[in-house]
């Protein structure tokens, strides 16, 4: 039975006085629970005055939207709220009500500084090492780089070996990554780290085929080669796999999952804490 009031378009305002990401990812975390669903999505970030918020309140009126706000000047989410109350608006504040509960229990006022998530510190400048480390040990370039590294990934060709590394690097752990290709040296220093930092990636043949296809078509090349041919790839994977136990290493398929869910599946296997934005040091003994 269909719903009453059904719309052919949802439309979302993200209002923030940074960047807008928290926001953002919680709109689209919701418009993917909707694939039928049409969707606009508007972002109005950086907005640091009365007059800017205002604006961006009155447009959002306009077409009648949602509105999802990151505001922690206590002024402005002030204004937003009695704003989008009066005009009848859905509206969430994701960050006041847990910044107020951390005030209260913590019984220390918070900052009220906008864009704190993004400062350029300490941890910062760490994040852009890992990815310069990410890039530098891209692809097997340097074995050596197995040895400084938090997780090493290894799998064929199509299992989103650079993928992963950048975006673990995003946070703050060091990735080296290695293609395996039948027949081919398997460099001395992976058998030198602890199997617990190795990650083996593999793929379903049926996608693998696909996805290989589908890249041999970008270059305008014959998609039916021995790249994509199946008994190679079969071939591939069980060379892979017999690595992996090898190893003894944790091996996940990547197949059904995207860059985001691989990554966390990773770093809850290897027990790895995201240090992508703080982090608390070791306390020294007294």
């Amino acid at each position: 039975m269909e719903k009453e009031n059904q719309t052919d378009l949802v439309t979302i305002f993200i209002i923030s006085d940074s960047a807008g990401e928290t926001a953002s990812k919680l709109a689209q975390a919701s418009m993917a629970q909707y694939p039928t669903v049409e969707f606009c999505l508007f972002r109005r970030t950086f907005i640091s005055s009365a007059e800017l918020l205002l604006k961006a309140l009155k447009d959002a009126k306009n077409e009648n939207a949602m509105i999802i706000h990151t505001l922690i000047d206590p002024k402005l989410s002030r204004i937003a709220e009695e704003f989008c109350e009066q005009a009848g608006l859905f509206h969430m504040d994701l960050l006041n009500p847990v910044v107020n509960e951390i005030e209260r229990r913590a019984s220390i006022e918070p900052t009220y500084e906008p864009g704190a998530l993004h400062h350029l510190n300490d941890n910062y400048f760490k994040r852009i090492k890992a990815l310069e480390f990410a890039v530098k040990y891209d692809d097997g370039k340097d074995a050596k780089g197995f040895l400084d590294a938090d997780i090493v990934l290894l799998g064929v060709s199509r299992t989103s070996k650079t993928p992963l590394s950048l975006f673990l690097a995003n946070k703050n752990l060091k990735v080296a990554n290695l293609p395996l290709i039948p027949q081919a040296h398997i460099p001395k220093q992976l058998f030198q780290i602890d199997p617990k930092k190795i990650v083996g990636l593999t793929n379903d043949p049926e996608v693998l085929i696909s996805i290989r296809k589908e890249r041999m078509r970008a270059y305008g090349l014959n998609p039916e080669t021995a790249y994509s041919d199946r008994d190679k790839i079969q071939a591939e994977l069980e060379f892979a796999n017999e690595l992996y136990q090898k190893l003894g290493c944790y091996v996940v398929n990547v197949a059904n999952y995207s860059i985001e869910e691989t990554a966390a599946k990773i770093m809850n296997a290897l027990d790895l804490e995201d240090h992508s934005y703080y982090f608390m040091e070791d306390a020294e003994d007294d």
